[in-house]
């Protein structure tokens, strides 16, 4: 996909991404909001994947997506650049939080989150607050929600 250079907003990163639907999922909210996506390889499913194709439509040509081979090469590549990272391991929450333009909201991948050396290596933790002690939201939701506020923050939606 092509790079523009007039972007503003914030671009959401997935970290190794293992449940094709929920990436696809992601891809189309991006498309939709006019946002950046990046994923951190390997993936855990191809883009050939028939469950991958029935959700992402014709999204994925929308889609401004950038892919990095590594984790090494995604944060040599953000160097002085905020990456937020959420997680249920935070105490803040996203509320709380004040997004700016560059930032990289980054999401762990589905069946295990990040690895420790990410948490540390990040500018920040952010959590989305859920009632009842429950375990987490659909990581499809939660790029919606945290995406859906740091745009308003911004004024671009």
């Amino acid at each position: 996909m092509t790079q523009n250079l007039t972007y503003r907003g914030p671009k959401i990163a997935l970290f190794e991404p293992d449940i094709p639907q929920n990436t696809a999922a992601i891809i189309r909210t991006c498309a939709c909001l006019g946002t950046k996506l990046e994923i951190i390889e390997p993936c855990g499913f191809l883009l050939s994947d028939k469950r991958f194709k029935r959700v992402v439509m014709d999204y994925m040509n929308k889609s401004q997506i950038k892919f990095y081979k590594s984790t090494d090469h995604f944060f040599s590549l953000k160097k002085n650049q905020r990456i937020i990272l959420m997680t249920t391991k935070a105490s803040i929450s996203y509320t709380k939080f004040k997004f700016k333009d560059n930032d990289t909201i980054l999401f762990g991948r589905e069946s295990a989150g990040v690895p420790e050396k990410i948490h540390k290596v990040v500018n920040y933790r952010l959590k989305i607050p859920m009632k009842n002690k429950m375990r987490s939201l659909n990581i499809a939701s939660s790029v919606a929600i945290t995406l859906a506020e740091s745009l308003r923050q911004i004024n671009i939606i």
